[in-house]
C-alpha cells in the first residue's frame, strides 16, 4: 500500500512507519505544520518518503490517515480526489475531546466514508462521532529496551510545554512533588519551569532532548510521574513502562486500564501519589520490582507486533 499522511505526531508515527507499507508525507518549502517531512529527530525508515503538493497530485494513493479537522480539504486539494469518497481514508484521533461530554461532537462525524479511529477505549467513549463507524487501534511502541537504572534519586516527568497548558498536563501539582523528590520535567517549552513555578531550581529543572537522549536520562531517573489530569494516554508514560521505569500517575482517563497495580501506583489522592514517590525514592529494590513488572504489561499490551497488525487489518477492511 501507499499511505499519505501527514507528519503530526513523531512518537505515534515512528510506530506506524514500521509496517510493509510506502509512506507518504508532505513536505513544503517552509516544513510547515502541513508540510514537515520526514522527522528530523526520531529514526524513520527508507520506506517513507517526502513529497510535495505538486507531486502529490500525480500519486498513487491506497490509503490517506487524516489526523486533524481541516486535512481532508488540503487532501481534497492536493491529490483531486476526496478522502472517503474517492479514495480510502480514515480518521486518526490521538486525543481526548476538549470540552465536556455533552458538547464532545467529533469534527469527522458527518464526513461520508471516514473510519474514525481512536487510540483509547476512553477516547472513542468520550467523543461523539455520530453515526460514523468507529474502532479502537491502542498504541504500539517502538521497545526502547529495558534501560532503567533508577541511578539518580530524582523523578521523571515528560510534558510538551507544561507552563502553557497548565492544569490540564497537572502542571501546577509541580511543586508539590518537588517536596517528595527532585523533579526533571523534559519537553518543549520547559526550560525556565523552577523559577515560572516559583520553585527552587535544584528541586525541578526542564530540558528539551531529541528521543534517543530522552529515553537515556529517563531511565536513569528513579521513577516516572505522570500528573497529567486531562489529555490521551501519553506515549511517553508507555516508553517509560518499556524502559522498565515504576510509575506514580493520577487515575485519569486511560492510566488506570494501562499501568496495573504491581506497577506502581495509581491514583487521585494527591496524599497517596506523594507517599509513592517518596517511597520508590528510599526503596530502590521495590522500583526495581515494579519496573520490571511495568515493562512486562506494557510489551503486552502496547508492543509493536499488536499494534501494527491491528493496523494491518482496518487497512484491508477500509481498501477492500
Amino acid at each position: 500500500m501507499r499511505i499519505l499522511l501527514w507528519h503530526v505526531h513523531g512518537s505515534w508515527t515512528t510506530a506506524f512507519v514500521q509496517g510493509p507499507h510506502t509512506y507518504l508525507v508532505p513536505v513544503t518549502p517552509d516544513r510547515g505544520p502541513d508540510g514537515l517531512g520526514r522527522a528530523r529527530t526520531f529514526d524513520w525508515p527508507e520506506s517513507v518518503v517526502e513529497l510535495t503538493p505538486a507531486q502529490l497530485r500525480e500519486a498513487e494513493v491506497d490509503l490517506v490517515v487524516l489526523q486533524r479537522p481541516h486535512e481532508a480539504e488540503l487532501a481534497a486539494r492536493w491529490l483531486g480526489r476526496r478522502p472517503g469518497v474517492e479514495v480510502p481514508a480514515v480518521y486518526l484521533e490521538h486525543n481526548a475531546p476538549d470540552g465536556p461530554a455533552p458538547a464532545t461532537r467529533h469534527p469527522a462525524a458527518d464526513a461520508r466514508g471516514l473510519t474514525v479511529v481512536h487510540v483509547t477505549h476512553f477516547n472513542r467513549l468520550m467523543w461523539d462521532c455520530g453515526a460514523r463507524p468507529t474502532t479502537v487501534i491502542e498504541h504500539g511502541v517502538v521497545d526502547p529496551g529495558p534501560l532503567w537504572t533508577g541511578r539518580l534519586r530524582r523523578a521523571a516527568v515528560v510534558v510538551n510545554e507544561p507552563l502553557r497548558r497548565g492544569r490540564w498536563t497537572g502542571t501546577d501539582l509541580l511543586p508539590y512533588f518537588c517536596e517528595a523528590a527532585p523533579l526533571d520535567v523534559f519537553g518543549m517549552g520547559t526550560e525556565g519551569i523552577a523559577a515560572e513555578l516559583g520553585v527552587a531550581a535544584e528541586r525541578c529543572s526542564g530540558r528539551e532532548l531529541v528521543q534517543r537522549d530522552l529515553h537515556r536520562e529517563m531511565a536513569e531517573r528513579r521513577v516516572y510521574l505522570h500528573p497529567v489530569r486531562w489529555t490521551s494516554l501519553g506515549l511517553s508514560l508507555l516508553e517509560a513502562m518499556h524502559m522498565g521505569m515504576p510509575v506514580v500517575a493520577l487515575a485519569s482517563t486511560e492510566a488506570t486500564e494501562a499501568v496495573p497495580a504491581r506497577a506502581g501506583v495509581v491514583s487521585n489522592r494527591l496524599e497517596v501519589l506523594h507517599d509513592a514517590v517518596r517511597g520508590f525514592m528510599a526503596e530502590p529494590e521495590r522500583a526495581r520490582q515494579a519496573g520490571a513488572a511495568a515493562r512486562a504489561a506494557a510489551l503486552a499490551r502496547y508492543g509493536l507486533p499488536r499494534f501494527l497488525d491491528d493496523w494491518e487489518r482496518l487497512i484491508k477492511e477500509v481498501t477492500r
